[in-house]
C-alpha cells in the first residue's frame, strides 16, 4: 500500500489490484451479518456509549483495516464499521455502486441493528464523499462529521503525467434512483465469479501496522472479484457526485454539525506532471481548508502522516474523533 494520497487516490479510475486467497480461506466474520434487501452485509460494532460512530473507509480498504482507531474510540463510545457490498464478508449488491446507493444500504442496515441516531459518521479518502452524501440525504441522522484527507471537488491528483480533477471525467450522466433490492441477474452474475489467488503478494507499510489475523483479513478480501466489481462502479460514478457538488452551494450546508477535517502534511506529489509539485500542494491545503465551510461549527488538523491515517496515525484520528462526539455531548463548538 502506498502512503501517498495521490498515487492512493490514483487507483480511483484505474483497476484494482487484489492480494490473496481464495473464497475457501474466508477468515470467521468478527461481527455481524445483516440482511439488506435480500443480500448479506457485514457490521462490526464494538463499544458502548452515545453518540455512535460509524466509519466509511476508502477504496481497497475494509472494516478490520480500522481495527487500531476502532480499538481506540470503543474505550470512549460505540463505533461500528462495516464492509460495503461486495467487500469482504459482506454480499454483492444493487448496481450501480452510487453514493446515493451505498447511503441507503448503509441507512438500512444501521436501522436493522437498531443502532440509535444521529451518528457521527467518519469518511475516509473515496469515503468523504460518501459521508457528505449521507448527510445531505439523512440529515437528522447525522449529529457530526470527520473529514479524513478526503478529496475535495477542486483539488487535483496525478493520473498519468497530469494533474486532474475527478470531477472533470464526469460525464452528466442521470444518477439512478438507489434500491435495496438486489435483482436476480445481479445475483447470477456475482455467483458466477471466481477468486484468484494472490498469498504470494507481500504486505506493504503501512498494513502491517496491523495484527497478522488483520492483514491477512486485509488481502484475502482483496482478492475477492466481488470487491474489484463494486469498487469499478464506485470509481464510475464518483466523478458524477463530486461534479454535482462543485455545481452546487456547499457553504454551511451542514449547518451547525461538528466538522472536523484531517489533512496530511507532506504534498508527496512527483515532479514530472504538468503542474508544480509546490503549486499543486498549494491547492491541496487550500482545498482542504475549504472543506472548513461546510459547516458553521467545523476545524481543521494538520496531521504528521501520509494518506493511511488509520494506520500511521491512529492515536490522532481517535482523538479526532474524540473531539467530534465531545462537541456533540456537550452541545459546544469545535476549538480552532
Amino acid at each position: 500500500m502506498k502512503s501517498s494520497v495521490f498515487l492512493l487516490l490514483a487507483a480511483i479510475l484505474s483497476a484494482s489490484a487484489p492480494a490473496f486467497s481464495t473464497e475457501k480461506d474466508a477468515p470467521k466474520t468478527p461481527g455481524k451479518l445483516v440482511e439488506v434487501g435480500g443480500h448479506a452485509m457485514h457490521f462490526l460494532c464494538t463499544g458502548a456509549g452515545s453518540p455512535t460512530v460509524v466509519v466509511e473507509y476508502g477504496l481497497g480498504d475494509v472494516s478490520t483495516d480500522w481495527a487500531l482507531v476502532q480499538s481506540r474510540v470503543g474505550k470512549f463510545t460505540r463505533i461500528c464499521t462495516y464492509d460495503r457490498a461486495g467487500y469482504a464478508w459482506s454480499e454483492p449488491g444493487p448496481m450501480p455502486r452510487t453514493y446515493t446507493q451505498l447511503n441507503l444500504e448503509l441507512h438500512e442496515g444501521l436501522k436493522k441493528l437498531n443502532e440509535r441516531f444521529p451518528v457521527v459518521l467518519v469518511g475516509h479518502s473515496f469515503g468523504g464523499g460518501v459521508i457528505r452524501s449521507y448527510a445531505a440525504k439523512y440529515p437528522d441522522e447525522v449529529a457530526g462529521l470527520v473529514l479524513v484527507d478526503i478529496v475535495q471537488e477542486e483539488q487535483r491528483i496525478p493520473i498519468g503525467d497530469k494533474a486532474v480533477r475527478l470531477r472533470d471525467f464526469a460525464t452528466g450522466r442521470p444518477i439512478p434512483e438507489p434500491r435495496v433490492q438486489i435483482r436476480a441477474d445481479e445475483k447470477h452474475a456475482a455467483s458466477e465469479s471466481g477468486s484468484r489467488d494472490y498469498s504470494k503478494d507481500p504486505i506493504e507499510p503501512p498494513l502491517d501496522k496491523l495484527s497478522l489475523e488483520d492483514q491477512k483479513i486485509h488481502m484475502w478480501a482483496n482478492a475477492q472479484p466481488s470487491l474489484e466489481a463494486a469498487e469499478n462502479s464506485q470509481r464510475d460514478w464518483s466523478p458524477e457526485f463530486l461534479a454535482l457538488m462543485h455545481s452546487t452551494a456547499q457553504r454551511n450546508n451542514l449547518g451547525s454539525l461538528p466538522t472536523l477535517v484531517l489533512t496530511h502534511a507532506v504534498g508527496g506529489y512527483p515532479d514530472n506532471l504538468d503542474v508544480p509539485a509546490a503549486d499543486l500542494d498549494r491547492e491541496r491545503l487550500a482545498c482542504q481548508k475549504e472543506l472548513t465551510h461546510l459547516s458553521t461549527n467545523s476545524s481543521q488538523r494538520i496531521i504528521a502522516s501520509g494518506h493511511q491515517m488509520n494506520l500511521e496515525a491512529p492515536d490522532e484520528v481517535a482523538k479526532a474523533i474524540r473531539e467530534v462526539v465531545d462537541a456533540v455531548r456537550n452541545h459546544t463548538t469545535l476549538k480552532p
